[in-house]
């Protein structure tokens, strides 16, 4: 597999756990308001995991499909971010998560509309509308939490420092990593920084929340190395399909 069909499966499989995470959600969010809003974040989701999922496959070409890509790959496979990996938690959990990650896509997607690659460009130019949404729900919501009351904002902060080791991934550059950079395909992962540390700031500065101390980050599940959780998503996500395969509908 290149860098290239490499970086996009990377792109696309952190989009697709991210989405079934937020989907365990449905009809157990905290309001049906909720419930609706954690959804079409994660139809979104999806449907950007689709686009690069068929966009990887085509870039692969050994004749797979976005569907062998997503339900037919083993946990080692996988090339998302350990983040979005990680249990939905509570409410306020939920949301310390989607708020450090929509804060990072939206800082590449931004950079990706001006790609060398026409087709990530492309991709990219839909799903930076979506995403700047996505922020600002995490973003609002984690300001409510964090500027509530001393127990949702005990809760957030703890979910926040809990959670905080996991985004030194999104910031740290390998290989493929160098490749697509000096391609101008992707960014350099560590330039994207700045950018992601003034939007996470200013929200938490509003949300009487801190930002956690830097500490050694060692899961690495944009090069295939998981945490524990990664299987147990996949295992439902990837059943049905398993258990019928070629089934159309």
């Amino acid at each position: 597999m290149t860098p290239h069909c490499r970086y996009v499966l990377r792109l696309a499989d952190t989009s697709l756990i991210l989405a079934q995470r937020l989907g365990e959600w449905i009809g157990h969010a905290p309001a049906i308001e909720e419930d609706l809003g954690l959804a079409n974040v994660s139809l979104d989701l999806l449907g950007q995991a689709r686009m690069l999922l068929s966009y990887a496959a085509e870039l692969e070409g050994r004749g797979r499909s976005e569907d062998d890509l997503a339900y037919l790959r083993e946990e080692s496979e996988f090339l998302n971010a350990t983040l979005v990996e990680q249990p939905n938690g509570d409410f306020g959990q939920t949301i310390v998560r989607q708020f450090l990650i929509d804060a990072w896509q939206l800082e590449l997607y931004e950079w990706l509309q001006e790609s060398k690659d026409p087709r990530l460009a492309e991709i990219a130019a839909k799903a930076v509308k979506e995403t700047r949404y996505h922020l600002r729900y995490s973003a609002g919501w984690l300001v409510r939490l964090g500027d509530g009351t001393e127990v949702s904002h005990a809760r957030v902060q703890d979910a926040l420092e809990r959670l905080w080791p996991f985004t030194g991934e999104l910031f740290a550059a390998d290989a493929v990593d160098h490749e697509v950079a000096q391609a101008g395909i992707g960014p350099a992962p560590e330039s994207l920084l700045p950018g992601w540390s003034a939007r996470i700031g200013a929200v938490l500065s509003g949300s009487r929340l801190a930002v956690p101390p830097t500490t050694p980050f060692g899961w690495h599940g944009k090069r295939g190395q998981h945490s524990e959780h990664l299987g147990h998503v996949l295992a439902e996500m990837q059943s049905l399909h398993r258990a019928h395969p070629g089934a159309i509908w």
